[in-house]
């Protein structure tokens, strides 16, 4: 028996039990907690970002590990114990250069800064925002110069989510992106009139549009024995372990494709959580790979499947049967209308069209803003400027500007590329999936789903963190992330829609 490896896992296990603690505070915040309770709440999470930090760094682990990766210094490479000692060492090697002192800083910063969000974002209100991000861009920038980095700020930052990467990779995907993007969009805007979405902006009752999404997130997968969905300001998933995650979502009784495209969402990310290998559990290979694997799988269902034509053949039904407005709605006028490209001020609402345009944007400002080329107090202008540059229309206000999103005020500074190389991956990988299995769109039009969540489960979500997100991509593709897939996913399905 490898006694101080098993030692090793007991350690961790102590870890993830207070990260875990940890997300349910988060969760709590964002969904139940009172708005005046954020000081307390703060203290909190500082705390248990502290004695996380300072358990998984310390010279005990250092030891444990050691002695852990001799002791299986001849397992296979994708066996559990070598991705563990890989996995763990990667980990290890970035956190000790972090000081706890600043660990428990950005915790405690970012706790206070979702309030102070929340209440700038429902008053169109920047200013009273603006001191607490500077804080939090000055507090990465410091993350950034502790971990290290070869060429760029973001480099470190963006590691924290998608380990390999650059962002002159970064970058370089994007131009490559780009120009076939603003093409497709453009060549859209001579065909506006030829779809209409009118039929989604009318009174949708909130309560039936939570009990369709409930439907809709349990028939393609998600576990509610394990799992609940809740409502907060900006849609996100979390998990406590792959036997408890939670789904949020937000409800517009003016507007159906809020809620339900939100849900789906959140439940590709928690259907990820939730197939993660048993065996991994309360270590730190349990849970997605990475970010951007972690976004292809919810962009996936969200809008592969939940915008395709062959699911609302199945669930057109279903909707009519909470929306009597619906009843005289066909498949393919819904289907037109939940796809119209138009330029949404709201990322999270954006069309798969233009989706991408959004988060060029955020990528240009963050590597900006820590280029020291942007200044926090010239967000709203250069928000605003860089959004007419790439969608034609400038925001009415800061709340459906800069101040849309839930990230910065998290302190999750890179984030926002995972969402774009998401896209791209998950093209790849429903590809493969479709190789595979070439029945699956005739099912999913049945309303099963079996199918592509077992081809998704086998392929990505038991691995957990055993592989990077590269490695597991050139298992399952054969080739690194390309955007020439989802270009070309977004061409074929564009061209029928709007007859180019």
């Amino acid at each position: 028996m490898a006694e101080k490896y098993q030692q090793l896992l007991a350690r961790l296990a102590d870890v993830q039990n207070l990260n875990k603690t940890a997300a349910v505070l988060g969760w709590d915040q964002q969904t139940q907690m009172p708005p005046g309770s954020a000081e307390p709440r703060a203290h909190q999470l500082e705390l248990l970002a502290r004695l996380s930090h300072e358990m998984f760094v310390s010279e005990e682990t250092a030891r444990l590990l050691q002695d852990a990766a001799a002791e299986v210094a001849g397992a296979p490479y994708d066996s559990v114990e070598a991705s563990m000692i890989r996995v763990v060492q990667q980990d290890y090697d970035d956190q000790v250069k972090l000081p706890t002192s600043l660990v428990s800083e950005i915790a405690r910063v970012t706790t206070l800064a979702h309030e102070v969000w929340a209440k700038a974002r429902a008053n169109n209100d920047f200013l009273s925002f603006r001191d607490t991000l500077e804080k939090i861009f000055d507090l990465a920038q410091q993350a950034a110069q502790h971990l290290g980095y070869k060429e760029h700020p973001y480099d470190a930052l963006i590691n924290q989510f998608e380990r390999g990467i650059t962002t002159a990779q970064v970058k370089q995907i994007f131009d490559e992106h780009k120009p076939a993007l603003v093409e497709l969009v453009h060549a859209i805007g001579k065909h506006d009139s030829a779809v209409s979405d009118a039929l989604l902006h009318q009174d949708f009752d909130v309560e039936q549009q939570r009990k369709f999404s409930v439907e809709v997130a349990t028939a393609i997968g998600f576990d509610f024995q394990h799992g609940r969905l809740d409502t907060a300001v900006h849609p996100f998933c979390t998990n406590f372990g792959r036997e408890d995650v939670r789904l949020t979502t937000r409800f517009d009784p003016k507007y159906i494709g809020s809620a339900l495209f939100g849900t789906m969402h959140e439940a590709g990310h928690g259907m990820y959580e939730q197939g993660s290998g048993a065996e991994l559990e309360y270590t730190p290979l349990s849970g997605g790979t990475s970010l951007a694997v972690h976004e292809s799988q919810s962009r996936m269902w969200e809008n592969m499947v939940g915008r395709s034509k062959g699911f609302w053949q199945w669930a057109l039904p279903k909707a009519q049967q909470y929306f009597p407005q619906l009843a005289r709605v066909d498949v393919d006028t819904f289907y037109k209308a939940i796809n119209k490209v138009k330029r949404s001020f709201i990322r999270v609402e954006a069309d798969e069209a233009t989706y991408n345009l959004h988060i060029m944007l955020r990528f240009e400002i963050e590597t900006g803003l820590l280029e020291g080329k942007i200044k926090v107090a010239d967000l709203p202008e250069e928000w605003n400027a860089r959004f007419e540059s790439y969608l034609g229309v400038v925001p009415p206000n800061d709340t459906l500007g800069v101040l849309q999103d839930v990230h910065w005020s998290s302190g999750l500074i890179g984030y926002f590329a995972t969402y774009a190389l998401g896209n791209m991956l998950a093209a790849q990988y429903y590809n493969r999936a479709l190789q595979a299995h070439p029945g699956i769109p005739d099912e999913i039009a049945s309303g099963k789903f079996d199918t592509l969540l077992g081809w998704l489960r086998s392929n990505i979500h038991e691995h957990g963190r055993k592989y990077t997100s590269d490695e597991l991509t050139r298992r399952i593709t054969g080739e690194s992330i390309q955007s020439r897939d989802y270009i070309q996913y977004l061409q074929t399905k564009y061209s029928a829609l709007y007859g180019l």
